[in-house]
């Protein structure tokens, strides 16, 4: 039953390669911060959307952008509303273009997008640039994706990615790693289930033999001995090793950023997103981790069809397009 719901769900997506493949998850996880496209200030009404227009102030700019909703938006036939429905997956707008194709930036610094003969812009107008091929390729991937009838904006999770870190990294940078630090103490792989308590036995065995070997790497690699804990109020670590994550969150580039939150935020783990990051974890690794508690449980009293499937297949889009962005975004 499992099976046959996500092989329907999938099939209706009709998804033509493993990148995009990623997004056929219509629901997501809680994001943080960095789940919002814009860098400006949103209003509150729920119906924020992006906007995919070829109008320009120069007639001879046949270029297309990407922009958030305005306070006053004028009816024009030359755009296309799109709402941000990541949450639903609703179908939206139609799709405008016929062939995506991409190309080396004008200034030779990066690669960009071609939606027919327009280039593809961020929601601040500018041409997304992007830092290597092989990316320009997934996003372009993502858009020849869409189908004639409409765009899914929840089917492009590595242009959500890109956009954040273009747009919004830059401008929010510290706000972002003070956020992250914040949560550090509360990370989840240093809350340890007891040992002494018969409904909580189970899991603690599994904490020590898939969790400790990764503090474990987590002391060799900050050289400060992470604390455990049984609170769910969290604990405190050494200031030694909360001032070494937060150096390394300093020293990374945008992109790096943006998938490192991205996965924090689905993992609830800002330890298991460096794991990612350092190349100690692999996305099966990660997630077994992410998941431990719960697979232990559902172990115990069974998986609930269109629940627990449904979320698994989720967090596979969620961490896996992260990996994926971060691992395109860097030149070799």
């Amino acid at each position: 039953m499992a099976s046959s719901l996500v092989f329907r769900t999938l099939k209706s997506i009709k998804s033509p390669n493993p990148i995009t493949a990623l997004a056929t998850s219509s629901r997501t996880r809680h994001l943080s911060s960095t789940a919002a496209v814009h860098q400006q200030t949103q209003s509150d009404d729920p119906s924020s959307s992006f906007t995919f227009s070829s109008s320009s102030p120069n007639e001879n700019d046949e270029s297309i952008f990407i922009k958030g909703p305005e306070q006053e938006t004028k009816s024009s036939s030359s755009s296309v509303t799109m709402p941000m429905s990541f949450m639903t997956g609703s179908i939206v707008g139609r799709r405008f273009y016929k062939q995506v194709t991409t190309r080396e930036a004008d200034d030779g610094n990066g690669w960009t997008v071609m939606l027919d003969y327009r280039t593809l812009k961020t929601p601040s107008k500018r041409a997304l640039k992007l830092p290597t091929l092989g990316l320009a390729k997934a996003i372009g991937a993502e858009w020849d994706y869409q189908e004639t009838d409409g765009i899914r904006p929840f089917t492009m999770p590595l242009m959500r990615l890109v956009c954040t870190a273009l747009e919004r990294v830059p401008l929010t940078r510290p706000k972002i790693i003070e956020y992250l630090m914040k949560k550090f103490n509360q990370d989840q792989v240093f809350c340890r289930a007891p040992s002494d308590n018969e409904l909580t036995s189970g899991v603690h065995e599994r904490q020590v033999k898939y969790v400790d070997p990764l503090l474990n790497w987590v002391e060799s690699e900050f050289g400060f001995k992470p604390v455990v804990y049984s609170s769910f109020f969290g604990g405190k670590q050494e200031d030694g090793l909360v001032k070494a994550v937060e150096n390394l969150l300093k020293k990374t580039d945008d992109c790096e950023l943006a998938a490192i939150d991205a996965i924090a935020s689905s993992a609830h783990s800002l330890v298991i997103a460096i794991g990612l990051f350092r190349g100690k974890l692999n996305i099966e690794e990660a997630i077994e981790l992410i998941r431990l508690e719960e697979d232990f449980q559902v172990d115990k009293w069974g998986l609930v069809e269109g629940g627990h499937d449904i979320d698994i297949a989720d967090l596979r889009v969620q961490i896996s397009s992260a990996v994926v962005f971060l691992g395109l975004s860097r030149s070799i």
